[in-house]
This record gives C-alpha cells, sequence and structure tokens, in this order.
C-alpha cells in the first residue's frame, strides 16, 4: 500500500524512520509518539533521524504527505476499473474503504490525516497538509460529478460527497470497520441513481 518516495532507496534510513512513524504516529498518535520510540521502532540512532528529517515537525509533515500519496495510489488503482463516472465517483469510496481494510498492526483508527489535524496546533503547517488532501478529494468527486450534471451541481453536490466520506471514515475509524464507509457508498450510489 505505501509508495515508495522516488529516490529513496527501500531500506535507506529515511524510510526506515518515515515507516516506523507512520506506524506509531497512527497507532499511539503524534503526541504519545516521540522520537526515541521512533529510532527504536525504525532501528536507527537518532542522528540518522536528524539527518533526514529537521525535526519532527518535518517528519510529521513527511507523514501526511505520505498517507496523502498512499491514499492517491488506492484511488487509482480504484479507477483503473471504473468505466463510467458513476464508478469513478464511488472508486473514491472503495479507495476509503480498502483504506480501512488494511492490515493495521494495532487495528483501524480512522483517517490518519484527520487524526494527525486533531493534534496539531489551528495555525499548524501540517493542518493544511490535510486541508489541502481533503480539497483535492472534493475536487475529484466534483470533477466526476461533472460528466454527470451541470458544473455548479456537481460541486455542491461534491460537498454533500465529501460530508457522506468523511462521516463513514469517522465512524468506522470509532467502530474500528469498514461497516459505516460501506454504508455511506451504498447513500452515495442512490444519490448517483437519481441523477
Amino acid at each position: 500500500m505505501r509508495q515508495q518516495t522516488p529516490g529513496i532507496r527501500r531500506g535507506s534510513a529515511r524510510q526506515k524512520v518515515l515507516d516506523a512513524a507512520a506506524r506509531r504516529f497512527y497507532a499511539d498518535g503524534i503526541g504519545a509518539t516521540g522520537i526515541d520510540t521512533i529510532t527504536a521502532d525504525a532501528g536507527v540512532a537518532k542522528m540518522s533521524l536528524y539527518n533526514n528529517f529537521a525535526s519532527k515537525s518535518a517528519l510529521v509533515q513527511a507523514y501526511l504527505e505520505a498517507r496523502h500519496e498512499e491514499w492517491l495510489d488506492l484511488y487509482q488503482a480504484r479507477l483503473t476499473d471504473a468505466a463510467t463516472p458513476t464508478d469513478k465517483v464511488l472508486a473514491v469510496f472503495d479507495a476509503y474503504i480498502d483504506h480501512a481494510d488494511a492490515a493495521y498492526e494495532h487495528g483501524f483508527r480512522g483517517c490518519g490525516l484527520l487524526n494527525a489535524a486533531a493534534e496539531l496546533a489551528a495555525g499548524d503547517p501540517a493542518r493544511a497538509a490535510v486541508r489541502r488532501h481533503k480539497e483535492q478529494v472534493e475536487q475529484i468527486v466534483a470533477a466526476h460529478l461533472a460528466d454527470l450534471t451541470d458544473p455548479a451541481r456537481a460541486a455542491a453536490l461534491a460537498v454533500h460527497f465529501s460530508f457522506l466520506l468523511e462521516g463513514g471514515m469517522a465512524r468506522a475509524g470509532l467502530e474500528g470497520n469498514d461497516a459505516r464507509l460501506l454504508a455511506a457508498r451504498g447513500i452515495a450510489a442512490q444519490l448517483l441513481a437519481s441523477l
């Protein structure tokens, strides 16, 4: 599921640190995860972390960017099988379902991006990265909906579909399974059938 950063070898210290941070941040939260925990999990010296990331904040930013890329990969994989505009909208829901169904070592806890944003101060640049991800997902949905209806209506409907996605993801994270996301997908399919 995780895409390797271009130009970075899989076994590199940078990738080991980023992978360990992703596991720990998702399982325990950003604030509860210290640098010592990350370097121990990665099996690298603390200096390796600081040689690759200027600070924990820089590591958090890289983690969020990697989560965004992971979701885009899930979406692109689903999009390859989508033949119609309706299928393409539902591919977005399917990517979220795939995210929920990934084998997480400590269980599914919902959207890693929103979990991180909840821990960060309002002005933190990393929160802006999360917002950009959510806006991009909404734009993707709007673009597919524009193939079914006029652009203004597509943009308005994309907001509704985003609420379905986010509500489904929030509840799925609380419940630890994909049931709410599957229900959200079903609602989306009904709405799409009425267009």
